[in-house]
């Protein structure tokens, strides 16, 4: 299961495993186990694993930034337009891995999200990528403003970032 890490200070330690700097000041970092069925052929970690441990991410990210509220009261909600991984290092099980996710920008329709997966076993960040997300009104089919409620939501996590 999933366990949310919030940073603390300066220096985030779980369980006697410090993140890197460029992870502690994320506004999510999500915990997660590898499985062994995360595995392929190649006894390394699938490549549409790290995929997952970024969507895994970028919801905990997502639900602490409101986005229920936004769902259910102005049927609008967040849908993935574009992603991207660069694959730094072979994962195997047994392992565990931290993913955080913070939002890089904010345009008109989307939020540019970044991802970075640390791995316990390289002690190292094994990937890191972009997803964008595009608000999307379900009613009409089509992408809409990014609200400002979010954007403000989004500040409050990340107090350096544009709105």
């Amino acid at each position: 299961m999933a366990r949310l890490v919030p940073p603390v200070g300066k220096v985030l330690v779980i369980d006697a495993v410090q993140l890197p700097a460029e992870m502690q000041t994320w506004p999510t970092v999500v915990e997660l186990p590898v499985l062994w069925g995360d595995m392929d052929a190649f006894r390394h970690v699938n490549n549409t694993v790290f995929l997952r441990w970024f969507e895994s991410s970028r919801i905990a990210f997502l639900h602490h930034g409101g986005v229920d509220a936004l769902m259910q009261q102005q049927g609008l909600a967040p849908i993935l337009a574009s992603l991207q991984c660069n694959y730094r290092r072979q994962v195997r099980y047994p392992d565990r891995i931290w993913v955080g996710t913070r939002v890089a920008s904010i345009g008109r329709t989307s939020l540019r999200m970044e991802h970075l997966i640390y791995g316990e076993q390289e002690q190292a960040i094994v990937a890191d990528g972009i997803s964008v997300m595009v608000v999307f009104h379900y009613d009409r089919q089509r992408p809409t403003p990014v609200p400002d409620f979010l954007r403000q939501e989004i500040q409050r996590l990340q107090p350096d970032i544009a709105i």
